[in-house]
């Protein structure tokens, strides 16, 4: 996070990084850019820490990207906005899907998909699924068309002595 930017400028929790997207899971940055978020806080900073997991202490170094210390931003998207949800069954049948290609980590499958979803349901701000480090994190992939329909609520900081952070960190099997 940097306090400095400005909406939308690297740094700001409502930039799209289309420029550094490429291996995400949904990832398609020649036809959209695309932001990851969750309405669980601890997905995002597990998945953050997730390539660190039984690697013994949770050191500092952990809690940087980039130059920029890891922070948690709380954003509001829009009531009216529609989101395609790959976590009903009822959607994923009628989109030819099954739970397991969903979920997979094979990134050229679920880019594919993204993309495809993207392009069929061009009202959709993103797609819901849920997270494959806990089934019952609930994440969003949102697109950029969705940026109007974002707002920030509150953003902080993350640090070692962060409850967030140890419980995340206590998760992935990091002592804290």
């Amino acid at each position: 996070m940097d306090r400095r930017a400005r909406r939308g400028e690297p740094g700001d929790p409502l930039w799209w990084p289309r420029a550094l997207q490429g291996s995400g899971r949904h990832d398609n940055p020649g036809a959209f850019g695309c932001m990851y978020v969750s309405a669980s806080p601890l997905s995002p900073l597990a998945e953050a820490l997730a390539p660190f997991r039984n690697s013994a202490d949770l050191v500092p170094e952990m809690l940087v990207r980039g130059g920029l210390p890891l922070a948690l931003a709380t954003l509001r998207l829009a009531d009216r906005c529609e989101l395609v949800d790959l976590d009903d069954p009822a959607v994923l049948g009628a989109e030819g899907l099954r739970p397991s290609a969903v979920a997979t980590r094979d990134r050229v499958r679920t880019q594919a998909q993204a993309t495809d979803l993207h392009r069929r349901h061009p009202r959709a701000a993103g797609l819901r699924w849920w997270s494959t480090l806990e089934s019952l994190w609930e994440n969003l992939t949102l697109f950029d068309r969705a940026g109007e329909a974002l707002e920030v609520e509150s953003q902080r900081t993350l640090d070692r002595a962060d409850p967030l952070v140890a419980e995340a960190a206590t998760f992935l099997g990091l002592r804290v």
